[in-house]
């Protein structure tokens, strides 16, 4: 289905076509006749399937032809990088509108809330905003809210597990109960159900697109290797790129991992930048930016980057652990092969994140591909106790065994007004968590 059948205003399709919009995906498909009818929706998506897309059109298609003096809409993101990620894509959706909008999120300059307050006092049509800064202006009892119309909740999965229940409802419970609520999950567990009993109206549409599974285009593979030889192996995987210019985002559970392997990476003679909550929001943002322009084609993160980055040609991306929630693995790969291309996405799995790595391809239903380790590897890891390569089934039912008994060293934008910018923003080898 073309935008053009969708039915909507002149003057968004303006902002479609300059942004390159033409057919829409399925949740886009989906999503749009349901929202623009009025209905609440509760839907559910594979990150990279337009989901921000499928709620920002309708709302600015309504309040394009039926305009309103104060706040009409409120979206709600869990993190900085999603709000500031949506608040650019709606600037390019509504450039040829008159709609206005601000972001709202904290880790800024002492100024920073005093614009929000502003924009805010005046009615701005948009608000985008993360739960905690939303609820920290409220509180101080200048923000209007009796003429908001659409509630928009974003990652809601995502927004449940980093707390924010207590702040959501919060401000749900300030909002007009006539109004329009969309839900928008990458998962759908029985909590998200529960909890959109409490805040959707009647029978809600529902929209379920290919949940917990990764993109079609996505090239999954894993290496067998324990701790002390990831850093080494990692440094192999890039040194053997064809291309040196590819984008690389590697993926580490802790702070301390993506500082240590950054700064290993820099000694090596690797461009490596790391991005993880010890920054201040300036320097993320700095940071982001030469990883999207490919001046540092790698880029060293934390979790708080496997939702909130939305940069096309991410050409592969490496696990450097197995993380403890096999969601968050579909999130992570989901950043490669977005808007249909095709990505690759590897895994380092050590003894200790053997389990895990099986509840992962349980919950996707398919068995990732064991690459072989690189000449000289597999022998330093049996020197040191590991179990290298070899059959990974087998691995698996001996895990903490092993032929030589093994030692097992396995650790565990701010502003209000109208929007104007025009948001739109192989493999590396030869072989064919919390902030």
């Amino acid at each position: 289905m073309t935008f053009d059948e969708l039915g909507l205003e002149p003057s968004l399709m303006e902002g479609l076509e300059a942004m390159g919009f033409q057919t829409a995906t399925p949740v886009q498909e989906q999503a749009i006749p349901a929202i623009l009818q009025g209905k609440d929706v509760l839907a559910c998506a594979q990150t990279g399937t337009g989901k921000t897309a499928a709620f920002l059109l309708p709302i600015l298609n309504r309040l394009t032809k039926e305009p309103i003096d104060g706040i009409d809409t409120i979206i709600l993101e869990p993190t900085r990088e999603l709000a500031i990620q949506v608040d650019q894509q709606l600037e390019g959706f509504s450039y040829f509108t008159p709609v206005s909008s601000v972001a709202i999120y904290g880790g800024r300059d002492g100024h920073s809330m005093e614009m929000e307050m502003r924009a805010l006092k005046k009615g701005v049509d948009v608000v985008v905003a993360t739960p905690g800064r939303f609820l920290a202006h409220l509180q101080l009892g200048y923000v209007k809210l009796d003429s908001v119309r659409h509630l928009v909740l974003d990652e809601a999965d995502r927004m449940l597990d980093m707390g924010f229940i207590t702040d959501i409802m919060t401000v749900v419970n300030k909002l007009p109960r006539a109004r329009q609520t969309l839900l928008f999950s990458a998962t759908m567990p029985p909590e998200i159900r529960k909890f959109s009993q409490n805040i959707l109206r009647g029978t809600p549409v529902e929209i379920s697109i290919a949940i917990s599974k990764p993109a079609e285009g996505i090239l999954q593979g894993y290496y067998h290797v324990e701790d002390h030889l990831k850093n080494k192996l990692i440094e192999h995987l890039l040194s053997n790129q064809k291309n040196k210019e590819q984008r690389v985002l590697i993926f580490a559970g802790t702070k301390r991992a993506v500082k240590d392997l950054t700064n290993h990476l820099r000694n090596k003679g690797f461009k490596a930048a790391d991005i993880h909550s010890d920054l201040e929001q300036k320097q993320r943002e700095d940071t982001l930016m030469t990883f999207k322009n490919a001046s540092v084609p790698i880029l060293v993160a934390t979790d708080v980057l496997s939702r909130g980055i939305d940069i096309k040609a991410i050409e592969v991306v490496i696990n450097f652990d197995v993380p403890g929630d096999p969601e968050d693995y579909v999130h992570r790969i989901g950043r490669t092969a977005r808007a249909d291309a095709t990505g690759v996405a590897l895994t380092l799995v050590s003894r200790m994140g053997r389990k895990k790595f099986d509840r992962i391809e349980k919950l996707m239903g398919v068995s990732v591909k064991q690459l072989p380790l690189p000449p000289g590897f597999e022998e330093a890891a049996q020197s040191e106790g590991g179990r290298g390569g070899g059959d990974r089934r087998r691995s698996h039912r001996s895990r903490g065994g092993g032929s030589g008994g093994g030692r097992g060293r396995g650790r565990g934008r701010s502003g209000g007004g109208r929007g104007r910018g025009r948001g739109r923003g192989n493999n590396p080898s030869s072989s064919k968590n919390p902030e």
